[in-house]
């Protein structure tokens, strides 16, 4: 914010005069107000006297806020107030609005019937403010004398119906006209045809300070970076906004996101429109003619690319590439977190990130990963912060705090609420010295014993209801998502399974232990339908070695179960039951040494298949329904 009590107003105006009168063309036909400014080098007025000042205040009933006094010292009014205020009051000129527009109606019919006072008061600007835009391009510009600070300022609010967006706040007078100061650069950084460049003391001082943030982006220093670019960008400097962008997206902050026009440049569009493509199918239900706003100004190679990427993007197929040691890297972590070890895969990127090298002088970080489908789900906004804190690029810096790991090391996470409070019920199987590719094989049918492609729980749950036909209330056929659960095991896990049925339910830990170890855990101990339940078997080389079943406030158990897992340890009652949930996968930790990886199942993307049924067929005299759907029939 401007403090007002240290703003040089003369300097100040003086050198917007002169960028303003510099920036005109020669032979342009003016005004003669602006003529005689251009010759004057000057856009504002003689000062306004003590006395003339005196006498507004007099007529207005109240003393005008410091800031706005001392500006009528040097200047008694100003022209050219930005982009759209052609005339600025000054002691003459300024009067209250008193609802001369009839804004404050407009904006009291919006309020709702439950608007509080401060909504009120705010629509009420128009009744009760200092109105200063003389002529303007139907832009409103009033001073609040009831919005006040501890230093007398009164907030400025400028309004214009074009713009479509609620009125904007500026905190005192001088914050407002370095804002206008801003937006007049913003309006000149980029001459049409026949203007002159827009050069000068300020736009020298802006590149300057654009140079030295995207040096300090290199060396990790991304903080600082990010606020020069900040204030270079509101002057509508070019680099500014694309150099920040790059930035803002690593954060997560992605909302208006578009790289300006690096995105539409040959030599970052590889890196950048990935990103870009990736928000607009998130958000573009569709549609993908408003592309071509993000694409304006591209070339004909470039627009191809975009539409190639955002069909790899929609279907699944996109895969980030990079050259050198960082590219290696891509590779490896891509497999890590194709198996859901999605700490590792960030370790292994983060380890390659100082040998990477940008594309060119205004490439800041890779950035074409966040659209791969297996490294996307990497990115946190703690982790955005680690990778911009981590000097590259030839560039020399502190090393950065590594981001914690998102991934306990244990199995109790599945006993902690999700944030939808969705995970009520899940079921998994652990299979010990087999890799993830091979769990189909020992628990699906052999016409089915193959891995999907990558996706996610949604993903995968929406891809098996479209293609399936038909629903049978006997069958339970998991879906399940594999990947490795520690250097030993290998899991299959289903977070939304059917209805636990005990009766019927078979246990797959056996025929998924040829030759090794399986274990089956089914928890129903939080859900909402039925009473609750838990479920443990362990099996060793085609045989069930031991096994127990809550249900219905019972236990029914057989083989030798280890005393650490004994379930009288845990289900003391059927009051306690629900309590029971992290005691029991704790344990299993313990004596497994296994975990499942977290944010690879909740946030990532993984293989699935479907198993063969987990219940058996029905026997004689036992109902059951099927549904077979034909999508395909007319309506």
């Amino acid at each position: 914010m401007t403090h007002p009590t240290a703003f040089n107003w003369r300097p100040f105006l003086l050198r917007w005069s002169e960028e303003w009168a510099d920036s005109l063309p020669d032979d342009a036909t003016r005004s003669e107000e602006d003529e005689a400014a251009r010759q004057a080098r000057w856009l504002g007025f003689p000062p306004a006297s003590k006395e003339r000042i005196f006498a507004m205040e007099e007529r207005l009933g109240r003393r005008m806020p410091p800031s706005y006094r001392e500006f009528l010292k040097v200047s008694d009014g100003w022209q050219h107030a930005g982009g759209f205020v052609r005339l600025l009051a000054g002691t003459t000129d300024a009067r209250w609005h008193n609802n001369e527009s009839g804004l404050a109606d407009m904006f009291e019919e919006y309020l709702d019937d439950d608007a509080g006072p401060a909504e009120r008061r705010s629509a009420d600007i128009w009744r009760r403010g200092l109105q200063l835009d003389v002529v303007s391009d139907i832009t409103h510009v009033l001073l609040d004398p009831e919005d006040v600070d501890e230093d007398g300022e009164w907030a400025v609010y400028t309004w214009a119906s074009w713009r479509a967006a609620p009125p904007e706040r500026y905190a005192n007078f001088a914050e407002f006209m370095r804002s206008m100061h801003q937006e007049f650069h913003g309006l000149r950084a980029r001459p049409a045809a026949g203007e002159p460049e827009f050069v000068n003391d300020t736009t020298r001082e802006l590149d300057a300070l654009v140079e030295q943030a995207r040096l300090e982006a290199l060396r990790g220093d991304w903080e600082r970076a990010e606020q020069a670019l900040d204030e270079a960008r509101k002057y509508g400097r070019p680099r500014a906004a694309g150099l920040g962008d790059q930035i803002r997206r690593l954060l997560g902050r992605t909302y208006m996101v578009s790289f300006e026009d690096l995105a539409t440049d040959p030599q970052y569009a590889p890196e950048l429109l990935p990103s870009l493509v990736t928000e607009h199918a998130a958000r573009s239900y569709g549609d993908d003619s408003t592309l071509r706003f993000d694409l304006r100004g591209a070339g004909d190679d470039v627009v191809s690319l975009a539409y190639a990427t955002l069909e790899q993007v929609r279907n699944g197929t996109y895969r980030y590439t990079a050259t050198g040691p960082f590219g290696e890297a891509v590779e490896r972590a891509r497999e890590l977190a194709r198996w859901g070890d999605t700490d590792a895969a960030w370790r292994t990127l983060m380890d390659a990130l100082p040998v990477w090298q940008p594309l060119g002088p205004d490439h800041l970080a890779p950035l074409g990963w966040v659209a791969d489908p297996l490294l996307g789900p990497l990115l946190t906004p703690e982790r955005g912060r680690e990778l911009l804190s981590t000097p590259r690029g030839g560039q020399a810096g502190e090393a950065p705090v590594r981001a914690a790991g998102l991934d306990p090391d244990n199995l109790a996470w599945l006993a902690d609420p999700d944030a939808h409070g969705d995970r009520t019920s899940y079921r998994f199987v652990l299979v010990e010295a087999v890799e993830p590719e091979g769990l189909p094989g020992r628990l699906a049918d052999a016409n089915e014993a193959t891995l999907v492609a990558p996706m996610t729980a949604h993903e995968a749950r929406q891809r098996l209801l479209h293609g399936q036909r038909e629903f049978s209330s006997y069958d339970d056929r998991a879906l399940m998502a594999v990947g490795r659960a520690g250097s030993r095991w290998s899991f299959a896990f289903d977070g939304a399974p059917a209805s636990f049925d005990p009766q019927r339910f078979i246990s797959p830990a056996a025929g998924a232990s040829a030759g090794t170890r399986a274990v089956v855990v089914w928890s129903g101990l939080r859900t909402r339908h039925g009473q609750p339940f838990f479920h443990l078997s362990v099996a060793q080389d085609g045989t069930e070695q031991y096994a127990f079943t809550y249900a219905d406030g019972e236990t029914h158990r057989t083989g030798r179960i280890p005393r650490v897992l004994d379930p009288d340890r845990f289900f003391t009652s059927r009051q306690e039951a629900t309590e029971a949930e992290r005691p029991l996968l704790e344990a299993l930790t313990d004596v497994f040494d296994a975990r499942l990886p977290r944010h690879a199942i909740t946030n990532g993307r993984l293989h699935t298949f479907t198993t063969h049924s987990w219940t058996r067929p029905p026997e004689n005299g036992e109902t059951y329904a099927v549904i077979s759907m034909n999508w395909n029939a007319e309506r």
